[in-house]
């Protein structure tokens, strides 16, 4: 028998004569790194393995032999390593001038270069080409600060070789220059050991080796997702953003992207005219660990676009003039007094701060008497009101970055990587280590190529097979009994009765037949779930009938409960929001049946903790949400809104799916039956422009607040950008300029920081929240010398924010990561029993078709072709999959032309005959690089807020002769 030999818990090592303690498997270089010894290097980047591609950090090892790569070396005990020495600098100058004789270098060994701009002639006769100061990426170069940090000579003995490749404008959001590119290979190592996409290589161009793209020539074709990480990876200007590609940055803030519910920090670079030139996503941040999307990388110059609103605006004489804020706020002040009660309605925007969401509620309870009161985000309500019958948090249970080391993840019709695409690097990242991922969705999305299984369901009989899961679980004893008698209780005090009741009405084969999935695939997917040990749920019910909403939740929950899997790391239940903080607009009691801390609004008890505080009565009538403030609207019961901000849930037919409105009656026309309409906004957009008092509104880079992320996160808002000719304010101060001229008390803060002092003494799980603390509590991380060349993102990372995840209920307290690692807030969770259906069939002689829409990232298998020019872009034939029962009836053949027509258009394309689809279902999946190329091409100030989802659609569908 082999002994076990226990690993130390620490090693010392000596470093340039300094002893520095290290972790076993540590690597030399990292070592340094963390006791602040600086070694360069190109290749290296944290988060990525060790690669030594650069041999930049080579150190001399006492009784070693030879100058080995720090950034490959093990840490031994004992070990001594000398990083500077004539020896070792020699070797990095050589090194060096092999790697600047294929890059351009005039600028580079030349002591002119801080006095030089790119307008100025060089004194050495140096080709624009080969200039540093002409360079996009100049005075943000490593290389270049290497070079400086090695004192290279002006003179290099090896000649010159210049690539003379063409530059590589045409692809969306950056370009790339490899005649620039070092090899270090960093982006290639990016985008497939952390994004896990593979949309970059090394190439062998004329014997030489270099970075391209994997598959074909353009970035559209070859699997991209335009998340920008091997931009910010890259140490010289081969890869850069296209717009403002020359601009230098003045200053740099952190803020957090208000484009979804991850919360990523990002570093904005400002330049000295005021303008949002880079964004470069936070390495220290735990919320995305220095990963962005392309929303959050690409999507966020909006802030500084020229068509936003700078003065408030007041309709006279049918016409929108502008108007001072005194003149708009008592114009506003004096006509909504008419419409107190049932007669109002407020709407936040999916990017209010948690302090906007809480005035906005306390102005609506207080001075307008109603609990109308909803977000134009919140379309999916019960998405997490099952979770709080049944377990007691509405809200994700366990950090995103847990799903990394989840033994099993099941994806409930969710579009992950588009709609929350940083929380699917770290299940991308658990599936190529490990990880089971199951996959339920009618709509091929980019998970579904990484699924070990992916069950394709009929549209509306997505509850029907959680109910053949759960069944499964039970028959075959694949739930953990005991810990579901110890922690779960249901309403008889028998915990699974009702539930084995309900499922074991239920058929298999029967489920199988009306879902359209066979029974081994519903049965394997409770099994990988079950018997992983550690599992975890993300969803977010995208299609799924409204009707079913709540049931689907609570099957969500059962299997959480049923299998163990809540309470302990890399487990637990995420419902994946619309909006970056549709979390805080819960907690603020941003809905109409809840009171901020999820007090209730017909329990009278929980009204008068609020009175007390407010001094004024909350009405106890459930007010409207959403979908039913429009119905009302149409009826003529609401009169009057304020709307924060706009959204495609607004436009005409953007809530048809849900409610009972039509497309042709749908939000934005029915805002015409309004005695009055206040939005505020930064843009004119659909609805402003049917205002008859339109508001400036600041963004998030212009705000002061705090947001909670699908993690319940609570990060600062800082504001990075100073307002230059605008009078664009937030609407925390709007509502608060509103409520004094409306109330004698209540609304006179200094501040966001005074709100969410009063939200702390509101809401229990903020409790231990201030703005203060959230500032305090940054983690000062050591600057470097300035002459020490370090990447970007490192250089940004000064300060370690973490925010505080609640329930965090004192200052003492440090949050809490792990929801029900101690119990349950009820002592007991709830086993529910949800009735296990599918919808009602639709009928419709036009459209008796559903066309289930998909898109990914890649599809190696099919021709397409790209048209190279300014804006490269696709052509390819489309492929719509159709049952056979269809095709046999419609006389449909293998790869006949045919058309699928929707209401909003048209698609054609050939047909692919499938035996597993389900009849009634036709389905085509699209490359994301055509939507990558159509925002680059969109006319609109802030595309990224506007990205149309894969919504199911009814449709028609017919063959057609090639020339149609």
């Amino acid at each position: 028998m082999v002994e076990k030999v226990e690993q130390p818990q620490q090693i010392t090592i000596t470093i340039d004569g300094v002893k520095v303690k290290a972790q076993p498997g540590q690597m030399v270089l990292e070592a340094a790194i963390a006791a602040g010894i600086y070694v360069p290097y190109l290749c290296y980047h944290p988060g990525m393995k060790p690669y030594a591609a650069c041999r930049m950090c080579v150190v001399e090892v006492e009784g070693g032999r030879g100058y080995p790569a720090s950034c490959t070396l093990p840490v031994q005990d004992g070990m001594v390593v000398t990083s500077d020495n004539d020896q070792v600098y020699q070797l990095r100058r050589s090194i060096m001038e092999m790697l600047i004789s294929e890059h351009p270098h005039g600028c580079l060994t030349c002591h002119r270069v801080d006095l030089c701009g790119p307008e100025d002639v060089c004194l050495r006769h140096v080709s624009v080409n080969d200039r540093c100061v002409t360079c996009p990426k100049n005075e943000r170069c490593e290389l270049k600060d290497t070079t400086r940090y090695l004192n290279m000579e002006l003179e290099s003995p090896l000649s010159y070789q210049y690539r003379d490749l063409p530059v590589e404008t045409g692809d969306p959001f950056y370009d790339r220059d490899y005649n620039l590119c070092i090899v270090c290979g960093r982006c290639v190592r990016v985008c497939e050991e952390v994004r896990g996409d593979n949309a970059i290589t090394f190439t062998d161009r004329a014997g030489r080796a270099l970075v391209g793209t994997s598959h074909g020539t353009s970035l559209l074709e070859s699997g991209c997702e335009f998340c920008g990480a091997c931009l910010d990876v890259c140490p010289v200007g081969a890869l850069v953003e296209s717009d403002n590609k020359w601009e230098k940055a003045s200053r740099v803030g952190r803020t957090i992207c208000p484009h979804c519910p991850v919360g990523c920090q990002i570093n904005l670079e400002v330049n000295s005219f005021n303008k949002v030139v880079r964004a470069v996503p936070e390495l220290s941040s735990p919320a995305n660990r220095g990963q962005a999307c392309f929303k959050g990388k690409f999507g966020l110059g909006f802030v500084s676009s020229k068509e936003r609103l700078r003065r408030p605006l007041i309709r006279r004489e049918g016409v929108l003039q502008e108007a001072t804020w005194d003149e708009a706020l008592d114009h506003i002040a004096g006509v909504l007094p008419r419409y107190k009660g049932s007669q109002f309605a407020i709407l936040t925007a999916p990017d209010s701060t948690n302090e906007e969401h809480y005035l906005a509620q306390k102005f609506a309870r207080t001075v307008m008497v109603t609990n109308n009161v909803d977000q134009t985000s919140n379309t999916r309500p019960e998405m997490v009101t099952g979770l709080m019958d049944t377990l007691g948090y509405g809200a994700a249970t366990n950090p995103t970055w847990e799903l990394e080391d989840s033994r099993c993840i099941l994806a409930f019709n969710a579009n992950v990587t588009e709609e929350h695409n940083v929380l699917g690097v770290p299940i991308k990242r658990g599936v190529k280590a490990g990880t089971r991922l199951v996959v339920i969705d009618p709509r091929e999305v980019e998970l579904t190529r990484y699924a070990h299984l992916w069950l394709r369901p009929k549209p509306g009989t997505e509850l029907l097979l959680l109910g053949g899961i759960l069944k499964t679980i039970l028959d075959e004893g694949l739930d953990d009994g005991a810990w579901v008698e110890e922690h779960c209780l249901e309403e008889d005090g028998s915990p699974g009765a009702g539930l084995r009741t309900a499922v074991g009405s239920l058929d298999m084969d029967a489920v199988a037949g009306e879902t359209g999935v066979p029974a081994e695939q519903i049965a394997e997917a409770a099994r990988m779930y079950a018997g992983s040990g550690a599992s975890a749920i993300v969803y977010a019910l995208d299609n799924v009938p409204r009707r079913l909403h709540g049931d689907c939740v609570l099957g969500l929950a059962d299997m959480a409960l049923l299998t163990g899997n809540l309470g302990r790391p890399s487990t637990g239940i995420y419902p994946l929001r619309q909006g970056a903080n549709g979390q805080g607009a819960w907690d603020m009691g941003c809905v109409p049946h809840l009171l901020p801390g999820y007090r209730r609004v017909d329990d009278a008890d929980d009204r008068r903790v609020l009175e007390d505080v407010w001094g004024e009565m909350v009405p106890f009538e459930t007010g409207l949400d959403l979908r039913e403030i429009f119905q009302s609207v149409r009826e003529g019961e609401v009169k009057a809104m304020f709307i924060v901000g706009d959204s495609l849930n607004l436009a005409d037919g953007g809530l048809v799916e849900w409610s009972d409105l039509s497309p042709e009656a749908g939000p934005l026309s029915l805002l015409d039956n309004l005695d009055l309409l206040v939005v505020q906004d930064q843009f004119l957009g659909p609805v402003a422009r049917k205002a008859d008092v339109v508001l400036p509104r600041s963004s998030f880079a212009e705000k002061e607040g705090a947001f909670t992320n699908v993690e319940r996160r609570v990060q600062s808002l800082r504001p990075v950008l100073a307002l230059n000719n605008s009078e664009a304010r937030p609407e925390w101060w709007t509502i608060s300029q509103i409520g004094t001229r409306m109330a004698p008390a209540g609304f006179d803060f200094a501040g966001p920081e005074a709100v969410m002092d009063e939200i702390a003494g509101l809401v229990p799980s903020y409790g231990g929240i201030s703005h203060q603390r959230l500032q305090a509590q940054g983690v000062l991380v050591a600057r470097p010398d300035p002459s020490q060349p370090l990447p970007i993102q490192l250089l940004y990372s000064d300060v370690q924010y973490d925010g505080l995840q609640w329930p965090c209920p004192d200052a003492d307290h440090p949050g809490t990561p792990v929801l029900y690692a101690d119990g349950f807030p009820q002592g007991k969770a709830r086993l529910a029993a949800p009735d296990f259906r599918a919808a009602e069939a639709r009928e419709d002689p036009e459209y008796p078709f559903l066309l289930v829409p998909g898109r990914v990232l890649l599809q190696s298998q099919r021709e397409l072709e790209i048209v190279n020019g300014r804006a490269n872009s696709i052509r390819r034939e489309e492929i719509v999959e159709i049952s056979s029962a269809d095709a046999e009836a419609l006389g449909i053949g293998e790869g006949d032309h045919v058309e699928v027509r929707t209401s909003s258009g048209t698609l054609q394309g050939r047909s692919t005959i499938r035996e597993d689809l389900q009849r009634g279902v036709v389905s085509s999946t699209a490359l994301f690089g055509q939507l990558a190329v159509d925002l680059q091409a969109s006319g609109e100030p802030d595309p990224m807020s506007r990205v149309p989802g894969l919504d199911i659609t009814p449709a028609a569908v017919k063959a057609v002769s090639a020339a149609e």
